[in-house]
């Protein structure tokens, strides 16, 4: 999901299915750069019409400053494998088990990092069971459910997956130009990306994004019982968003006394807007959490990119 060759995951990275008590999971997993010191291991959640493809950009600069990314496609989601219209595995707490289920699989604490709808599933799990968790950054994921407009875009979406198939609610959405629903990735990255685009779309499963939508329409405000786990927190978001408004996501980060960064420049995505501040500003949060070693620099985004 790069815009070019520079921003591709490293060559070492690898695309396995995660075995774990509960199912396989489709990960990519990609090492800590060659010659830097071992910082730490995170697991990444896509959002709502996601996948792990949407943190491709940011696996290169966190493996430079010493951190082992794990970004995995959830129940349902592209390549994992889940039910096609039964919607009760896809109900949050069963989502939350999972990704519990697969941080026992990498057999180590993690810090957990989620985007948008994967934001709430990680919030959902550390209440099941913080221990296995380091941290928990919530990336543009707000305290309840999305703002008006998102939840007319994802009623618009659940009512036409009662009545179409995916395929054709493809070339509905296309026909309609790409207007960002909740959580998805930021527009195509080249000449090969509609494609791929289409190939994860068509990978999801209808009752995955039934249940989720739903999910994002009625969750409830959790901040209060997330703020009483003892836990570091970080809320990172881009300076304008639609489905969780900036201000929102300001007194949320008060609230659960985190660490709070707005990445310039991006919006909902900023892991795909501005993947290089976006990585520098994770992975200063996780290392001011064991400030032991010294991390290494990462590089100033190269001329042209944004």
């Amino acid at each position: 999901m790069s815009r070019n060759a520079a921003f591709s995951p490293p060559s070492d990275a690898r695309a396995y299915r995660l075995r774990t008590a509960r199912g396989e999971f489709a990960v990519v997993d990609s090492p800590v750069a060659d010659g830097v010191a071992p910082r730490g291991v995170v697991l990444m959640l896509p959002g709502f019409t996601g996948s792990k493809e949407d943190f491709t950009l940011l696996h290169r600069p966190l493996g430079e400053r010493g951190y082992r990314t794990v970004a995995v496609d959830g129940r349902g989601q592209y390549e994992s494998a889940g039910p096609e219209h039964d919607e009760g595995p896809y109900a949050q707490t069963e989502l939350a088990r999972d990704v519990l289920a697969q941080v026992a699989a990498l057999g180590t604490r993690v810090h957990l990092l989620g985007h948008s709808l994967g934001g709430q599933i990680a919030r959902a799990a550390v209440l099941l069971d913080h221990a296995p968790f380091r941290s928990l950054t919530l990336m543009s994921s707000g305290p309840a459910r999305i703002s008006e407009s998102q939840r007319q875009r994802v009623k618009l979406l659940r009512d036409a997956l009662d009545t179409m198939t995916m395929a054709q609610v493809w070339k509905v959405m296309q026909a309609m130009g790409p207007p960002e629903e909740a959580g998805a990735p930021a527009p195509a990255h080249g000449p090969e990306e509609p494609a791929r685009l289409r190939d994860r779309w068509l990978g999801t499963r209808p009752a995955q994004l039934l249940a989720t939508g739903r999910q994002l329409c009625t969750e409830p405000d959790r901040v209060a019982e997330l703020a009483a786990v003892p836990l570091p927190y970080h809320v990172l978001s881009g300076a304008y968003d639609d489905t969780w408004p900036v201000p929102l996501l300001d007194e949320m980060a008060l609230r659960l006394d985190a660490r709070r960064t707005v990445v310039a420049g991006a919006e909902h995505s900023p892991n795909a807007d501005r993947p290089l501040p976006t990585a520098r500003a994770l992975a200063d949060f996780w290392d001011d959490l064991d400030p032991a070693q010294p991390p290494p620099p990462l590089p100033d985004d190269p001329p042209g990119r944004s």
